[in-house]
């Protein structure tokens, strides 16, 4: 088939077109279908950034510290002041304490900064493999006991000593000492005999029955869940109560967990995103036995919730997915042709 200069022309001009739509599509259509770490009630957050700057490399005081960190549940017992951090083996173990007002994910200020290519895996180089450039993480002031935190995602599976590297380098440019929190099993076993100051999450809360991750009111089917696997099946209609804090999750209505956790938790930044409420309930799976397959609706306050049998008006108005009907229009009495007419 011979091809004319014309639809050279064409073709040219379309390639071109494409590269620029490529390159200028703002990094925030690539995240939008992310859920937002710093989703708070109206208010918990404030717009405006404390600081211009992009990041800090060192933490001289409490009001660098605070310039730099977002805060869940402001103003309250419960309020967790935070901050990311990215360290760069590449120069020298190089630490960026990030605006966190500013940057909702690790990605963002590596993106915004030229440190990673738009459009390279960031997943495996900096969270799987011993041999990643950046090292990134979390520090938190933990109200209940008054001392800083840093802390890896519970999915992490950096090594003891790109830990004890992270220990030693915050530990080095912050203005107080910083202890490690481990969150997940791996975690705790790889850092028990290394010589750092550790918190756990238990003794950060040893003596809260209820602690209010998410907030917000959620209508749904109670499903406790003994041990998560590839057996269970999750409907996105339910509440679910889980003994375990599972590393991630489908689509669900509301979270109870019955183990301590954190608000920092990946699984809580999804329920951020999604909007649902999201908790942690001590002996959840044994006290809410009697609601397990029933339709409930309940309400996360800040300080305490409530869990009672949903009406029929909460069913009508949150209906089952596979009980939604689609919009009819029964005036139409013949079938639609294939061409639209």
């Amino acid at each position: 088939m011979k091809i004319t200069n014309y639809e050279l022309r064409i073709t040219d001009w379309l390639a071109i077109l494409l590269l620029i739509t490529a390159f200028c599509l703002p990094l925030n259509a690539q995240m939008s279908r992310k859920p937002s770490a710093m989703r708070e009630p109206k208010g918990a957050i404030d717009k405006k950034p404390d600081s211009i700057k992009r990041a800090l490399n060192i933490i001289d005081s409490r009001e660098d510290f605070d310039s730099m960190a977002r805060v869940f549940h402001q103003g309250t017992p419960y309020a967790l002041p935070h901050a990311m951090f990215i360290i760069d083996r590449k120069f020298k173990n190089k630490i960026y304490y990030v605006n966190s007002q500013k940057f909702r994910f690790h990605k963002d200020f590596l993106l915004a900064n030229y440190l990673v290519m738009r459009g390279e895996d960031v997943f495996e180089p900096i969270y799987i493999r011993q041999d990643r450039r950046f090292l990134v993480g979390t520090i938190a002031y933990q109200t209940p006991v008054e001392k800083f935190t840093f802390e890896l995602w519970e999915g992490d599976l950096a090594n003891a000593d790109l830990i004890k590297m992270a220990y030693d380098r915050i530990n080095q440019t912050f203005f107080e000492p910083v202890a490690y929190k481990p969150n997940s099993l791996r975690q705790d076993e790889l850092t028990e005999n290394l010589g750092i100051n550790r918190i756990s999450a238990d003794e950060i809360q040893k003596n809260q029955e209820y602690l209010a991750l998410n907030t917000g009111e959620a209508v749904g089917r109670i499903h406790i869940i003994e041990k998560l696997d590839d057996t269970v099946e999750i409907g996105d209609n339910e509440i679910l109560v889980l003994k375990k804090l599972p590393m991630s999750l489908p689509p669900v209505r509301g979270i109870i967990v019955a183990e301590s956790s954190t608000p920092l938790s990946h699984v809580n930044i999804l329920a951020k995103g999604w909007g649902i409420p999201n908790v942690y309930i001590k002996d959840a799976d044994k006290l809410l036995k009697e609601y397990d397959n029933r339709w409930v609706r309940f309400t996360a306050g800040l300080t305490d919730r409530k869990i009672v049998p949903a009406s029929l008006e909460d069913l009508k108005k949150n209906p089952s997915p596979e009980e939604s009907v689609g919009p009819s229009n029964l005036g139409v009495n013949k079938l639609a042709s294939n061409s639209g007419k």
